[in-house]
């Protein structure tokens, strides 16, 4: 991630939000890495309980060193069928900017609804007169995955950006518990650690909340690096929304605030099939 410019207060939302999704990793269950791979199909009751459902969309508002810096979205848009198995997938959309640049991005992800790993990833990127788009097929049976052409060495049960953010909200995390794991699908950017650090009780836009504060911290650039001095505040009810993020980024603080909830339909589970 590059240094902000004068007027790319946006730009900061944009990797702000990019780098919230890449904060999880080490946060589902142990057990999680023993699951095998999923069959073609995936029946109700195969399905592993998450806290969140489709149809549900959570709505933000960042603040840059004070100034208003734009809105982002998270949406669970739908179950689809990415290589004969059904995944959630998830949308992830920031639109902010100021006169002359604007920040129009959207990250998709497909998450397998019984192993929770990622299948698909894709970045469709506007900053500013930059554009780009990147669709990244993910193999976890394989241990690897595509970019166009080219194959990669992954790991296992990888994530991608989009999927981290809902991984957190599955597994949870305690005050005084520390995690640490290699779950990023692109090896090099290993290991995340995140840190219970306390409760609170916090106020946003979509109301008060009894949170956990997690210290995030990545080996990477960014709001969640180790000098970044990362906190986001997760909700200690079912759902575990992820309502309010604080750091440091290219000497400013950055805010990002929960402003609205649309709940979705939690997904119907047989005790046999959730995680233990």
């Amino acid at each position: 991630m590059s240094a902000l410019s004068s007027v790319s207060v946006e730009r900061a939302l944009a990797l702000a939000f990019a780098a919230a999704a890449v904060i999880a990793p080490s946060l589902l269950p142990a057990q999680a890495i023993m699951l095998s791979a999923a069959p073609p199909v995936a029946p109700v009751a195969a399905r592993a309980a998450v806290p969140y459902g489709v149809g549900e969309e959570l709505t933000y508002k960042a603040t840059f060193g004070g100034i208003p810096a734009g809105t982002a979205r998270m949406r669970v848009d739908g179950i689809e069928t990415v290589r004969g198995r059904p995944a959630y997938h998830v949308v992830f959309t920031i639109d902010g900017g100021v006169p002359f640049f604007r920040v129009r991005d959207r990250y998709e992800s497909w998450i397998d609804v019984q192993t929770l790993a990622s299948l698909r990833h894709r970045q469709e990127i506007h900053e500013g007169r930059y554009k780009r788009t990147t669709v990244y097929e993910i193999y976890p049976e394989r241990g690897t995955y595509e970019e166009g052409d080219s194959v990669h060495a992954s790991v296992a049960h990888p994530l991608d950006d989009g999927s981290f953010i809902y991984a957190i909200r599955t597994a949870g995390i305690r005050v005084g518990e520390t995690r640490r794991d290699d779950r990023y699908f692109r090896p090099d950017r290993n290991p995340v650690v995140l840190t219970g650090l306390r409760r609170e009780v916090v106020r946003v836009g979509a109301g008060t909340f009894v949170a956990t504060v997690v210290r995030p911290s990545i080996k990477a650039n960014g709001i969640f690096s180790e000098n970044g001095e990362a906190q986001v505040w997760f909700s200690e009810d079912a759902r575990r929304y992820p309502v309010l993020v604080k750091s440091k980024f290219a000497k400013f603080s950055l805010t990002l605030a929960l402003q609205s909830v649309v709940s979705g339909e939690l997904p119907v589970v047989a005790s046999a099939a959730t995680p233990r």
